[in-house]
């Protein structure tokens, strides 16, 4: 996690979702183009470079907390369904 995001209070409500999308899509794309060219050390590197980054998190715990159909189902932990200020610790906490 970079030293900016860690000094920023970020809402989960105010995240810019389509900038976080871009990000993660520009990464995909790369790591498609490294793979057509077989360059496999390079999609190695892009595909560490997408599973640490802050979008990549973010934009799965987006999609298994909110937009999955099994949103409302209980997981292993038996929590149903997760506040927005969890949601964002789940991301933070997955940085470490």
């Amino acid at each position: 996690m970079s030293k900016t995001l860690r000094n920023q209070t970020v809402e989960w409500n105010e995240i810019n979702w389509r900038k976080l999308e871009k990000n993660v899509y520009k990464l995909q794309k790369r790591i498609f183009q490294a793979s057509s060219r077989g360059d496999t050390k390079a999609v190695r590197r892009l595909q560490k470079t997408l599973m640490r980054s802050w979008s990549g998190k973010a934009l799965s715990v987006r999609k298994v907390t909110q937009d999955n159909q099994g949103k409302k189902t209980a997981g292993v932990d038996g929590i149903k369904s997760l506040t927005p200020k969890a949601r964002l610790t789940l991301v933070l906490r997955a940085d470490s």
